[in-house]
């Protein structure tokens, strides 16, 4: 599993670039909160980020032909640093909010569309269930101290040590990625979008669930837990630790043939934690409890959703072209789900409501996986 040296430098780098982002990417929307924004403002803020991504990414494929997918990926990288730098700016609805939101849109554009074709070419189809489950394994171990990293360090030092601390963590992320192999990207090809429909609609849909899931969830539990950092990064801690080693596991059942089970244990998990969450926001103790359920649901979606997805990739001819389209479909999910959960909100409807639009998400994505591990192996 460790043989593969071009994967480790690159499950390297992602245990870097999660813990800036336990350390700092989780702590955006509270922050925003703590800093007078409204729920509604700071739901509204997420789609305002997937809308400029949206319309950016076509812009990626010029870059990537130019300078080369793996430079690209560094750039990317490096640009996700901008928005810990910039956030201690803000101050409520204000000119520094429309800064971060812009930069968090580069920054996101060129690193996950770019990362997600890296991954996928290079890992193997045939263990790729395993290869995901290992790489969300070391996520959640480097998720149990970057949010009590980040939370302690908002506490004690103030939000400017703390974002530039993030900050210098999300660049010193590229430096795994300097000696990795490029790997080459076709000039032309009749490739169109059509061919990556059905992983287009999979990442929309969890797009769709990422809002009610995610975002709204993250408001709530903020809200619970008194708008206290050090609760909030403690919840997310523990949530991890949970986590830690249930992804490899489930990523080795469906490198098995295992996937129409994975999908139901996933997604009927995740069912059950969206329900718990929308009945815990009067009750910290089972918020703390459904947020660490959480951490279940995480390492039991990401190889199952994501299996199928990279195995498309691989045999498109155009990983870059396939991802820019795959996540163009994750950024109109999540900009519908995130606009809806704060039109509600502002409509008065409490934040268990915004939640529970996460489970039509779930439903329909189960009902497609279900589909597709019937239809093909997973390798």
């Amino acid at each position: 599993m460790f043989r593969d040296g071009a994967l480790n430098r690159i499950n390297l780098h992602y245990a870097i670039q999660t813990l800036a982002q336990g350390a700092g990417g989780i702590f955006i929307l509270v922050f925003l909160l703590k800093a007078g924004v409204s729920v509604p403002v700071a739901l509204a803020f997420e789609a305002a980020i997937v809308a400029l991504r949206f319309a950016i990414r076509p812009w990626i494929l010029p870059l990537v032909l130019q300078i080369g997918l793996r430079r690209t990926l560094i750039l990317g990288t490096i640009a996700m640093a901008l928005q810990y730098a910039l956030l201690p700016l803000v101050q409520g609805l204000d000119v520094a909010m429309a800064a971060v939101c812009v930069s968090a849109a580069v920054g996101n554009v060129l690193y996950w569309t770019t990362y997600h074709a890296y991954f996928a070419r290079l890992g193997d189809a045939a263990e790729r269930g395993g290869q995901i489950g290992l790489r969300e394994a070391i996520v959640a171990i480097v998720g149990i101290v970057a949010p009590l990293l980040g939370g302690g360090a908002l506490v004690m030092l103030g939000s400017w040590p703390a974002f530039i601390m993030v900050t210098l963590i999300q660049l010193s992320a590229a430096l795994p990625l300097l000696g990795g192999p490029e790997v080459p990207v076709v000039k032309s090809t009749s490739w169109k979008v059509k061919q990556a429909r059905q992983a287009i609609v999979l990442v929309a849909g969890d797009g769709w669930t990422a809002a009610g899931y995610h975002y709204a969830w993250q408001a709530a539990l903020f809200t619970t837990l008194g708008q206290s950092f050090s609760a909030y990064g403690g919840a997310m801690a523990l949530a991890a630790l949970v986590g830690a080693a249930l992804g490899l596991f489930l990523g080795r059942s469906i490198d098995r043939g295992f996937g129409r089970r994975s999908v139901i244990f996933a997604y009927g998990i995740m069912a059950g934690v969206i329900l718990l969450r929308s009945l815990s926001l009067d009750l910290p103790w089972l918020a703390v409890f459904a947020n660490a359920a959480g951490a279940l649901v995480v390492a039991l979606v990401s190889p199952t959703l994501m299996t199928p997805v990279y195995n498309m990739s691989t045999a498109a001819p155009c990983s870059v072209r396939f991802h820019i389209a795959t996540e163009g479909g994750w950024d109109t999910g999540q900009f519908f789900g995130c606009l809806l959960a704060a039109g509600l909100v502002w409509l008065g409807a409490p934040l268990s409501v915004a939640i529970l639009l996460a489970l039509p998400g779930a439903a329909i994505l189960a009902a497609l996986l279900w589909r597709q591990y019937g239809a093909t192996t997973p390798a």
